[in-house]
Parts: structure tokens; sequence; C-alpha cells
């Protein structure tokens, strides 16, 4: 196709941690058509959570442009969006991007939404709005499911979960059409070919689950058991986040000050970097509730779930049951490789048996056809309004500096003042100064109360 023929897409994509924009941007990239040029813009909503330079590295995910956005300067750049990443005050009547992919959680999609909801009001044009889950959908599902009502498309990542979300919503009364079914869109990677040699075992650890001092430990002496006993193996304790960085979830306990205080063996050690490069050689795949479960059982390598806490809708390791996946750590010393449920499995969307190649097809049918609607989108219309939940969205909405009907509240810092050296610099010490908070002040409150 001649260059002048291509097709092109501007895209935006506002995230709030490292794994959701690992998923916001990899999701925009699966929904446009193959022949489509995609311009992608990246705001990275400040927070607990913001990523840092070194995890942005480690999820291996550009953009056009990337910058680091309050909700108000996220809105500011919405009303003005030229495509670009840039916003000024001629860039009013620029057209819009043509989708805008919400990866946060369920609170900010539902504040964006009413925010946009009152910058477009009157607009012919507007993006096509799209969000969803960065993985596994274990808790919270009506709320989580509720607060992201009103995106023109809300992806389901499984058969499973395309189910569940429309049940939920017809059982309240909002609309499901914009359910849609995709897979999580970074799965890939090499199927498993046999076993390696050193025969490579992986823990892949979550930041919050298990959340207490004694499970944690628990694991990590497991862990560190097993290596024990098989001093022929590679035992990798594979971490999300180094200690002072946050992820999608707070992490009060970083194994790597646990470590600190055992005696592991020559053979067990601490990983970092992409789960991708990690999953290339490994050999069995051991988790609490991870969602490197589901991209190990892509690849076909063997995975466990434990059921050594128990399956506990707290843990989320309820989620597999029926998976054939879940062990036990004594079964796992004694040589017991589950074996995985091809129904479960296919259920999952995880399946690789090519059905992965076509997973985005209907999402990517269904942003044609909206942005081709004659006269433009309706107006973005959320299930939660000051009339269905007045006693809920104000303080949802307020989290952000917005009030009820969408505009900034007064005192909201200023969405057009670009954050000056001082401004930047008492950010960093605040954002410092919480994750010490949480990460060293709060456990110790915790334990003084336990006394």
């Amino acid at each position: 196709m001649p260059a002048s023929a291509t097709k092109s897409l501007r895209v935006a994509v506002l995230a709030d941690s490292d794994t959701r924009w690992k998923w916001g941007a990899l999701t925009a990239s699966r929904v446009c058509p193959a022949d489509t040029e995609i311009h992608l813009d990246g705001y990275l909503l400040r927070g607990r959570a913001t990523p840092t330079p070194r995890q942005l590295r480690e999820v291996g995910v550009g953009a056009d442009s990337l910058r680091e956005v309050t909700a108000l300067e996220f809105l500011r750049a919405m009303e003005g969006a030229r495509g670009d990443g840039a916003r000024d005050a001629g860039a009013r009547d620029e057209k819009p991007y043509d989708v805008l992919v919400l990866a946060l959680v369920g609170g900010g999609v539902q504040a964006m939404l009413h925010g946009l909801g009152r910058l477009w009001r009157d607009r012919a044009e507007r993006p096509v709005v799209v969000t969803g889950y960065v993985g596994v959908v274990y808790e919270k599902l009506a709320d989580g499911l509720l607060l992201r009502h009103g995106a023109d498309l809300v992806l389901a990542n499984s058969r499973q979960d395309a189910e569940r979300f429309r049940a939920v919503y017809e059982g309240v009364g909002a609309d499901p059409a914009a359910v849609t079914e995709v897979a999580l869109p970074f799965l890939g990677g090499a199927a498993y070919a046999g076993e390696r040699d050193p025969y490579t075992v992986v823990f892949a650890a979550q930041p919050s689950v298990p959340d207490s001092r004694k499970d944690r430990t628990y694991l990590l002496d497991r862990l560190i058991r097993h290596a024990r006993l098989h001093p022929g193996r590679e035992v990798l304790l594979k971490l999300r986040s180094r200690p002072g960085e946050h992820t999608t979830h707070i992490e009060e306990l970083p194994y790597q000050k646990l470590v600190q205080r055992a005696d592991p063996p020559p053979n067990f050690r601490l990983v970092y970097g992409h789960m991708g490069d990690v999953l290339d050689r490994t050999d069995l795949l051991v988790t609490v509730s991870s969602t490197a479960a589901l991209e190990s059982l892509h690849r076909r390598i063997p995975t466990v779930v434990l059921t050594d806490l128990g399956v506990r809708e707290a843990l989320g390791n309820h989620h597999f049951v029926g998976s054939g996946c879940l062990a036990s750590w004594d079964q796992l010393d004694a040589g017991h490789r589950p074996v995985p449920d091809p129904e479960w499995v296919a259920r999952q969307g995880v399946a690789a048996d090519g059905g992965y190649d076509t997973a985005f097809d209907e999402a990517g049918k269904r942003i044609a056809a909206l942005l081709a609607r004659p006269g433009g989108l309706p107006p973005l219309a959320p299930y939660y309004t000051p009339a269905t939940a007045p006693g809920y969205l104000p303080g949802i909405l307020a989290r952000h500096h917005l009030a009820p009907d969408g505009t900034p509240l007064p005192g909201a810092p200023a969405a057009d003042r670009p954050p000056g050296p001082v401004r930047q610099v008492v950010r960093r010490a605040a954002r410092g100064a919480y994750r010490h908070g949480v990460q060293r002040v709060a456990p110790v409150i915790r334990r003084m109360g336990e006394l």
C-alpha cells in the first residue's frame, strides 16, 4: 500500500502505574488494525504508583510522547488535544484523538468519564473511549465494573469475564453493550519446548498477596527450602519492583527485606526485568495468584497456583478453581506437576492454539464502526450520576479535584500551570515520604497495635 494511502490513528493512553501503562499501550496497539499507523501519546497520572524511569524501561513499551500529569492537567490536554501530546490556547479547535485508553483503577476511570463528559458534551467529534482490567478480576467485581461503565468499550480479557461483566451490568439495569471480549494484550513468546539445564523454578511474587509478614515469610522459607532440596535447580524469586517503588498495589513488606534475614543457598536468587524474558528460561512457574500464571499457561509452561495458605478470595487463587493448577509446596517438593484443564484454559483466553491471533479483531471492528458513525458519537453516559449514586460519586470525583458535575473543584491545583523546579522537588519529596511511610512506618505501627 502506498504511504499516502496508509491509515493513521491518533491514540492517547492515560495510566496510573507501570503495569497499567503496559496494558494500556499494548491494548492500543492490539485493537487498532494491522494496516494502521498509530501515533501514541502517553500520559502518566501523578500519584503514589507513578512509574519511575527504571520501571518504564523494564516494561519495554514506548510511545511517541510520554509525560506525567494530574487529572486536571490531563483534562486540559484533552480539551485542546492535537494528537501530538502538545496543548496550548490555540489547540482548542483541533481534531481530537481517535481513541483514548483509560488504564486506571475504577475510581480514576469514573472521574475521567465525568470530566471528559463535561468537556465533550457539545462536541460533534470525540475519541472512542476504551477501558478494562490489567489482569485477573478476582475482587470488587461489581464495584470496579460500575465505575468503568460509560466507556464506549469495556474490555474483558476472556470469555468468562465477558459473561460476568454483562451479567453485572444487566443486573443493575445498565447497558451491557460496551462489554467486548478480548484477551490480555501482553501474552506471547515462544511455547515451552521442554526442560532446560539447569531446570529453573520461578516464583512470581505479588506486591499485596499475601499481605502479612507471617505469610510472606512462610512463602519465602518454602522457596528457599525447595532450592536446598534441589541443588541442581536454579530457583528464582521474580520481583515486580525495587524498594521505594510502587506498582499497581502497595507493597508494605518487600521480599528484598525479608530475604536479608534468611540464608539462601547459592542456587537461589532475586531477579527483576520483563516477565516475558524470565519465562523464556522457566521450567516451572509458581505463584499465589499472579497474572503471570496466565502468561505461563499461554506458553504451555508447567504452572502451579499455591494452596499452602488456603484457596481464598482474599488471595485471589480462588479464580483458578477448576484450572488443574492448584498444588502445595509439599507436592512440588515431591515432584508433582499439575496438568491444566484445557477447557478452563480456553475460557481464560490464554490458549496458544492460534485463537489469540484474532482475539482483538472484534474490538477493532467496533472501534472502526464507532469512528465511522454518522454524526459522531453520543455523549458519555456513566451508570453513576448525582441521581443514581449521590452518596458515592462525589467522593470518587473529589479525589481527582472534580465536582459532581465534572468541573474542577474550587481551590483545585491550576491545570494549565506547568510545575516549576520547586514544585517538582516538593512532589518528589512527598512521594518519597509517602513510600517511606507505607513500607517502614505503617508496618511498625501495625505491629505495635498487635501487642
